[in-house]
C-alpha cells in the first residue's frame, strides 16, 4: 500500500506555455506521485479532458485546449514509435520514461473516437516494492493453502481476474518465495514489469512474431524448474502450458476467468484435454482488488448484540474482530482510503475436483465441491476483510459481481 500524494494544482498550470515534452513530463510526475495507474487524454468536441485513475477510481485532473492535447499527443506518438500520420486507426506503443529517481514502463494505446484521438497509458514503476506472500493480503488458510501449491516440484498454478486485479504481483510474490538459487526460473511476460535477480526473463515480441506460445516452446528447452507465463491467451499456449507442468515443470500462469472454478472451463474451452487438465492443475487463484480503509480515521458503527451478520467467517477472525462495521470518514484525504488490497479465492485441487474436471462438470458445480473441500470463497473472503474493518461493502461490491457473492450460497 502506498501513501498517496495531494497532487499538483493544475488550474494553475498554463498548459500553452509549455513545450509538449515539459506538459507530459509534468503528468507523468503528478500520476506518480499520486500512485496512479493509469494516464487517459480523452477528447472532446472544445477540450481535452486529463484523467487518472488512483485505487481503481477515475479522478479528472484538468481540461486542456485541443490544442494543447494534440501536441502532447504526437509527442507521446513519436517517442512511443507510433505513426504521427495516422489517425484512423488504433495504435498501441512503449515508452521508458525516466528521471534521476525513477524509471516508468510507460504501455500507450490510442484509440480513435467520434470527437477525436483518445490516449491510456498504463504506468507501471520499476522502483516499485515488490510484495511478499504475507503483504499481498492473504488470510491464514489461504496463504498455507498457496505456500502448499507452491511446493509442488510439477503442476500448473493458475492466476485469475480481470485487467488490473494484481495478478501479476502475485506471480512476482511467488516467484520471489521460490528464487532460493536451488531452481533455474524462467518467465514468459508482455512485457517485463520487473527486473528478478536470479530468474532468467524473457519477453514477448510481436512485431516479429514472437507469442506466448513461440517462447515457451523454446523455454521448455532451457531445462527450467519454474515456468511463469504471463498470460494463457491462446489454445497452443495453453495446451503447451499442460503439457509442461504434465512433464515435470511447475508452470504459474494469469488467465481470465470470473472465479477461481471458472479457470477451468477456460482452458476447456481453449481445447486442453480435460484430462491432462486435471492432472496437470494444481491450484487456482482468483483475485479482486479493494480500497482499504485508513485505520487513523475510518469510523466504526457498533453491532447489536445477536446479529449473526459475519457469523459464517468466525472462525477466522481474530479476538475482538466482527463486532463493527466501519466506513470512511468523508473529511479525511483521499476519500478515507490509504491504498487497496485483495480479495482472493485459493482453490486447491484435490481427487474429488479431479474427477470433476474429467467430467467437465460445470463452474457452479466445480465451485460446490472446493466450497465444501475448505475454499474459502470470495463471499466468505470478503466479509472478513470488512470484518476486520480493512474495507466496506461498498467497496466490495464495486470490485465483486454480485453474482459471485451469491454464488457460494447458491452452489
Amino acid at each position: 500500500m502506498n501513501e498517496q500524494s495531494a497532487g499538483i494544482d493544475f488550474s494553475k498550470v498554463d498548459f500553452s506555455r509549455l513545450e509538449p515534452e515539459a506538459a507530459f513530463k509534468l503528468l507523468i510526475e503528478d500520476a506518480s506521485a499520486r500512485g496512479a495507474s493509469d494516464l487517459f487524454l480523452m477528447a472532446g468536441e472544445n477540450s481535452v479532458r486529463v484523467a487518472m485513475r488512483v485505487w481503481g477510481i477515475m479522478q479528472k485532473v484538468v481540461d486542456i485546449s485541443l490544442a494543447e492535447g494534440r501536441h502532447v499527443l504526437n509527442h507521446l506518438k513519436a517517442v512511443s514509435g507510433m505513426d504521427i500520420a495516422e489517425r484512423r486507426r488504433p495504435q498501441d506503443g512503449r515508452w521508458i520514461y525516466r528521471d534521476e529517481q525513477k524509471t516508468i514502463d510507460l504501455r500507450i494505446s490510442l484509440i480513435p473516437t467520434l470527437s477525436g484521438e483518445d490516449l491510456s497509458v498504463r504506468l507501471l514503476d520499476r522502483g516499485t516494492r515488490l510484495l511478499k506472500l504475507d503483504q499481498l493480503g492473504l488470510g491464514r488458510h489461504d496463504r498455507q493453502a498457496l505456500w502448499e501449491m507452491l511446493q509442488s516440484p510439477s503442476g500448473l498454478m493458475l492466476v485469475t481476474g480481470p485487467t488490473g486485479t494484481g495478478k501479476t504481483t502475485t506471480l512476482y510474490s511467488c516467484l520471489q518465495s521460490l528464487n532460493d538459487g536451488k531452481r533455474k526460473i524462467n518467465t514468459l511476460e508482455d512485457p517485463v514489469e520487473f527486473s528478478l535477480e536470479g530468474i532468467r526473463q524473457s519477453q514477448v515480441n510481436l512485431k516479429i512474431g514472437i507469442d506466448f506460445a513461440d517462447l515457451l516452446r523454446g523455454v521448455i528447452r532451457q531445462q527450467p524448474d519454474v515456468i511463469m507465463v504471463g498470460e494463457i491467451r491462446d489454445p497452443e499456449t495453453a495446451v503447451t502450458a499442460v503439457r509442461a507442468a504434465n512433464s515435470g515443470h511447475l508452470v504459474l500462469a494469469t488467465l481470465h476467468a470470473p472465479i477461481a472454478a471458472g479457470a477451468v472451463q477456460s482452458m476447456l474451452a481453449f481445447g486442453v484435454h480435460p484430462y491432462f487438465l486435471a492432472s496437470a492443475l494444481r491450484g487456482i487463484i482468483a483475485q479482486r482488488l479493494v480500497r482499504v480503509l485508513d485505520p487513523e480515521t475510518r469510523i466504526p458503527y457498533p453491532l447489536e448484540d445477536g446479529t449473526h451478520t459475519f457469523d459464517e467467517v468466525r472462525q477466522y477472525l481474530n479476538e475482538g474482530e466482527g463486532r463493527h462495521f466501519y466506513g470512511p470518514s468523508p473529511s479525511a484525504p483521499n476519500e478515507g482510503y490509504i491504498g487497496r488490497t485483495a480479495i482472493f479465492e485459493v482453490l486447491s485441487v484435490n481427487r474429488e475436483l479431479r474427477d470433476g474436471i474429467t467430467k467437465r462438470l460445470p463452474s457452479h458445480q466445480l465451485n460446490r465441491i472446493s466450497l465444501d473441500s475448505g475454499m474459502i470463497g470470495f463471499r466468505q473472503g470478503a466479509m472478513l476483510k470488512v470484518a476486520q474493518g480493512v474495507t466496506t461493502m461498498e467497496e466490495v461490491f464495486k470490485a465483486v459481481p454480485i453474482e459471485y457473492l451469491e454464488l457460494d450460497e447458491m452452489a
